[in-house]
């Protein structure tokens, strides 16, 4: 039988103190993203006023309205989906590769590259000298530009070949006695259990593409190419220096918005898919980050 422990005076304070921390910290993280939600969802002349921090004063969708009616906003959600989804993709499979070619103990010059990888995760070209290179590389204005230079992140790579270094030698040895070749092993062993690894570097690397408005900015001149980060970066930009009213025609009338609202509404379209989905890959991201801290 289980026995029940009272706690002492200290104890119980201690617990509450982390009670109350832990509350504090969660209504500073989360306020914000509430404010901006309410905020969105009020109409945009009323949010002008102020005063609105926990319910809608006037309830409005046409600033939500005016984001969808805009012509680009649709394209750049369709680029920064296909940008996420291919780039993780690619990412995920290319760095596995690399890293599974790093965990095996026969490499040779492995511990070169090891400390050659180690050096970039301190160091970097610089931005003048990218720009030049992917210039050269015929990139800007091209889709690819965000696909093929994160194609590889050395930090993802550690994380990978500590993952595969625990994978038992028995099944590799196993493979090749059946005649198994190392693209066979990499892809039908190696792979189908390494999902906690994989999903956490997806998670990484998909939150990384989505919320990315840098590369957009910087070697995308075409607008049809641009994400929905860039969007909504120009879109702060022109609200920030514009703050003029903008009418629209609603159900009930004529409601106005404001440029200000509008970038609410567009900053809630563009956050919401990417907090949706990183729910379900949770489980995965904690298991994953646990990897290589225990050995037994």
């Amino acid at each position: 039988m289980f026995t029940l422990q009272r706690k002492t005076k200290g104890e119980a304070l201690f617990d509450l103190i982390n009670t109350i921390g832990m509350i504090l910290i969660c209504f500073i993280t989360l306020y914000p993203i509430w404010y901006v939600l309410v905020n969105s969802l009020n109409e945009g002349t009323d949010a002008m006023r102020g005063g609105i921090y926990w319910w809608p004063r006037v309830f409005s969708i046409e600033n939500f309205k005016a984001v969808f009616e805009s012509a680009g906003i649709m394209t750049a959600m369709g680029v920064t989906v296909a940008k996420t989804a291919v780039g993780t993709v690619a990412h995920v499979f290319f760095t596995a590769m690399v890293a599974y070619a790093f965990s095996r103990r026969g490499l040779i010059g492995g511990k070169i590259y090891i400390l050659l990888g180690t050096i970039t995760l301190f160091f970097g070209g610089g931005l003048i000298p990218t720009f030049l290179l992917i210039r050269d590389l015929q990139l800007l204005d091209n889709f690819l530009v965000y696909i093929i230079p994160f194609l590889f992140s050395f930090f993802d790579l550690i994380i990978f070949m500590t993952f595969f270094r625990e994978i038992p030698e028995g099944l590799e040895e196993a493979a090749r006695i059946d005649g198994a070749s190392d693209w066979s092993i990499f892809l039908r062993i190696v792979l189908p259990v390494s999902m906690p690894v994989i999903a956490t570097i997806a998670l990484f690397h998909g939150v990384w593409q989505w919320n990315d408005y840098f590369t957009g900015m910087i070697y995308i001149n075409n607008t049809d190419l641009q994400p929905i980060q860039t969007y909504l970066y120009r879109v702060v930009a022109q609200s920030s220096s514009n703050q003029m009213m903008v009418a629209v025609q609603g159900s009930a009338g004529t409601q106005t918005v404001t440029s200000q609202s509008i970038k609410l509404a567009t900053m809630v379209v563009t956050t919401l898919p990417i907090v949706f989905v990183y729910p379900f890959l949770q489980k995965y991201f904690v298991k994953g980050m646990m990897i290589g801290s225990i050995k037994g």
